[in-house]
């Protein structure tokens, strides 16, 4: 067992301590077959976006729950799962029997009342000369009746030929009659109004047959059928569930460290998990308050959908608020290894890493932090280059050698 456990012990100092020398040895043997060519571009200081990194949740721009206005049983049912409408579009009708009829009955109702007021039928006028009625006409032949009578009976009375009590009949008569006529315009003025009333109670049970047709008041896609042919639904029963998918909404919680940079209009940037293209939008809407508990500024993004996008998806966004001066080096230049980042700059004439933190990004170049400084030109494509290999640069049009 000792045994064993000090041969373990040899092997792995031994493995240690070829690890160690692989690099040396590579560089000895770099250095034996003479410098390394390399080329080099200095660090370029350049307009770098500044941008808030944020994600949040795809959602429809508008979503409607269709209801019935009135009740009834469903007699067609137009859509299914997924089916595309436009503005306007039936989505179901319910059965118009009794709809139909009730318009029936308040026509007749109407017919009757206009006729009380001696309109004809087919006419569409809907206020008359009260004068011109039956009944205030009638009214008025009595009332001139007295007047004359009254007239006669005074005249009659100065010479002696009527009584005292023949006198005050017929003024009693006159002012009963005036009474009359004042009633005849008035039951005039109610029968008027009861034609409104029919005529409106017509118009609601004509509105009422046109709402047995259930109409698409968006342009989108059913994303729910919440009833069946057949079914009875009571006025306010949801029908369909539509939803308007182009533009998307994207709802980003913005941190407060980061709120005050948004004006409004700002592009934005997303990328959805499992779809490897890009989207673009632009910032619409800014909520007025911060919210208490999560301590962010809720915005929304309009998103054109070309047909991929999906309600409900998570998503990656970047909110571009401005631009600002950095240094940059291209990307080519990066090295990662065991979580360390570094770029490789030459110093008399040997390679030398450098610890570098890197920042935002514009096409082929990223931001360089810390680490590195104007006066710095990095080795692009450094491939297996190592710390003090001796390398030689190669000279560029864009590329400096170092000194």
């Amino acid at each position: 067992m000792r045994l064993a456990q000090g041969l373990c012990g040899v092997a792995l100092l031994v493995s240690a301590c070829k690890s160690e020398s692989e690099p040396r040895a590579e560089a000895a043997r770099s250095s034996e077959e003479g410098p390394r060519e390399v080329v080099v571009e200095r660090v370029t200081e350049m307009p770098i976006e500044r941008s808030i990194e944020v994600s949040g949740t795809l959602a429809a721009h508008e979503r409607v729950v269709l209801a019935a206005k009135v009740a009834g049983r469903v007699a067609e049912l137009l859509v299914d799962l997924a089916s595309p409408v436009k503005e306007g579009d039936v989505i179901a009708r319910l059965e118009t029997a009794d709809y139909a009829l009730r318009v029936q009955q308040a026509q007749a109702a109407l017919a009757a009342a206009r006729a009380q007021l001696g309109l004809p039928a087919g006419a569409s006028t809907t206020r008359i000369d009260a004068d011109e009625t039956a009944i205030v006409r009638q009214a008025r032949a009595t009332l001139e009746e007295a007047r004359a009578n009254l007239t006669r009976s005074r005249a009659l009375a100065k010479e002696g030929l009527v009584t005292a009590t023949q006198l005050e009949a017929a003024e009693a008569q006159a002012v009963r009659a005036e009474t009359a006529l004042q009633s005849a315009l008035e039951e005039v003025r109610i029968r008027e109004a009861a034609v409104g009333q029919r005529r409106s109670e017509l118009d609601i049970a004509r509105q009422q047959l046109a709402d047995t047709e259930i109409r698409s008041p968006i342009t989108g896609v059913v994303q729910a059928r919440l009833t069946a042919i057949g079914e009875y639904v009571a006025a306010g029963a949801p029908i369909a569930e539509i939803v308007r998918i182009d533009p998307l909404r994207l709802r980003l919680p913005v941190p407060e460290r980061d709120a005050a940079l948004l004006r409004g209009d700002e592009r934005v940037e997303v990328r959805v998990d499992g779809d490897p293209k890009g989207y673009t939008g632009s910032l619409t809407r800014i909520a007025p308050a911060l919210d208490a508990q999560s301590r962010s500024l809720l915005v929304e993004a309009d998103i054109p959908n070309p047909g991929t996008l999906r309600p409900g998806s998570f998503a990656r966004a970047r909110i571009i608020v401005g631009t600002r001066s950095a240094l940059t080096i291209p990307k080519s230049a990066v090295v990662t290894f065991a979580g360390l980042t570094k770029a490789i700059v030459v110093e008399d004439g040997r390679a030398v890493e450098k610890p570098i933190t890197l920042g935002g990004s514009a096409g082929d170049r990223v931001e360089v932090v810390k680490g590195l400084g104007a006066e710095d030109a990095v080795v692009v494509k450094p491939g297996s280059l190592q710390q003090g290999q001796p390398v030689r640069v190669r000279s560029s049009h864009k590329e400096q050698p170092a000194n």
